[in-house]
Order: structure tokens, then sequence, then C-alpha cells
């Protein structure tokens, strides 16, 4: 796998989790949306570190 398809893929998994944690803000699980925050943002960074 080619570096930039890596990036593409935690950039396009950071905005599922992104969906994710806004959908079950939404619905009142406070925790669990805050967990797929964290997650993304995890995602988010692994993808600008992974592209450097």
């Amino acid at each position: 796998m080619s570096h930039s398809v890596i990036v593409v893929v935690l950039l396009a998994l950071a905005g599922f989790l992104i969906g994710g944690a806004f959908t079950t803000w939404k619905n009142g699980s406070r925790v669990l949306a805050a967990i797929l925050g964290v997650c993304a943002v995890l995602a988010v960074a692994g993808a600008v570190l992974w592209w450097r």
C-alpha cells in the first residue's frame, strides 16, 4: 500500500467516526460520542503523522 492510500483511508475513517460521534451525541449517549470523538482525533493525527 502506498503512503497516500493509508492517509486517505485514515481520513475517511476519521470522517466516519465524526459522523458517528455526532449521531450518538444527538441521541443522548454522551460517553460513546466522546469516545468516538477521541478516536476520530487519533485517526486524523495518524493521517497527519503518516503523511510527513
